[in-house]
C-alpha cells in the first residue's frame, strides 16, 4: 500500500497476503482525491472512512492534514494492520474502530465533512448506502459523501447525488448534503 500525497506520501507499506479486501487502486485514488480537493478543503476537517480495508483512504486523508479520522472494519486482519500502520506513522488523529458499518452507523452520534464508503461490490445492502448515511445527519451540512462501486450501480437519481466518476472499473457516486438553512431575516424595510 503506498500514500500518494501529503506530509506521509510516497510512504509505503506492506499488506499481509490473507487480507480480505479489494484496495482501492491507486490510479483511481490519486483522481477522486484530486477531484476532492477541488470540492473540499481536507486541512482541519473530521472524516468518516466506512469499510476501511487496508486503511489507504484513512490515511490519505490524515496525510493530507485532516483533524480526525474515524475508520470502520470489520476484519480482524485489516483492523490489526490499520493498528499497525497507525502506530508506525505515529498518528494520533486516527480512531480505528472495529465493527459492522452498519452497526455503526446506527448508534453514531458524530457529524463528519467527508464520510467514504468502499464496501465490496457486492454487498446485498450496497444500493442502501446512500440513505443509511445521508439520512442520519452523519454528514455536516455542506459536506460529502463519496461511495465507491462497480459500474452496475446508478445513483444518479439519488435527491443528493452531486456527480459521477470512473477510472477503470472502479466508480464513484459523489453526493452533497445540503447547506444548512439559515433563519435570517428577509428585508425588514417595510413600506409607510
Amino acid at each position: 500500500m503506498r500514500i500518494i500525497s501529503g506530509k506521509y506520501g510516497r510512504r509505503r507499506f506492506d499488506v499481509p497476503t490473507n487480507i480480505k479486501a479489494r484496495p482501492t487502486t491507486d490510479f483511481a485514488r490519486e483522481n477522486i482525491f484530486n477531484v476532492l480537493e477541488n470540492l473540499i478543503d481536507f486541512e482541519g476537517i473530521e472524516a468518516l472512512d466506512l469499510f476501511a480495508g487496508t486503511g489507504a483512504i484513512s490515511f490519505e486523508l490524515l496525510s493530507r492534514e485532516c483533524a480526525r479520522v474515524v475508520c470502520v472494519e470489520i476484519y480482524p486482519t485489516q483492523y490489526n494492520f490499520i493498528r499497525k500502520v497507525q502506530q508506525q506513522l505515529g498518528d494520533r488523529n486516527l480512531t480505528p474502530i472495529k465493527g459492522d458499518v452498519f452497526k455503526f452507523l446506527q448508534s453514531c452520534r458524530q457529524q463528519f465533512d467527508l464520510v467514504f464508503a468502499d464496501p465490496p461490490y457486492d454487498l446485498p445492502t450496497l444500493e442502501t448506502l446512500p440513505h443509511e448515511v445521508l439520512s442520519r445527519n452523519i454528514v455536516k451540512p455542506g459536506g460529502f459523501f463519496v461511495l465507491e462501486h462497480s459500474k452496475n450501480n446508478d445513483f444518479s437519481s439519488h435527491p443528493l447525488f452531486d456527480q459521477h466518476r470512473s477510472y477503470g472499473s472502479v466508480n464513484f457516486s459523489i453526493f452533497r448534503q445540503p447547506e444548512a438553512e439559515t433563519s435570517g431575516t428577509t428585508d425588514s424595510t417595510t413600506s409607510l
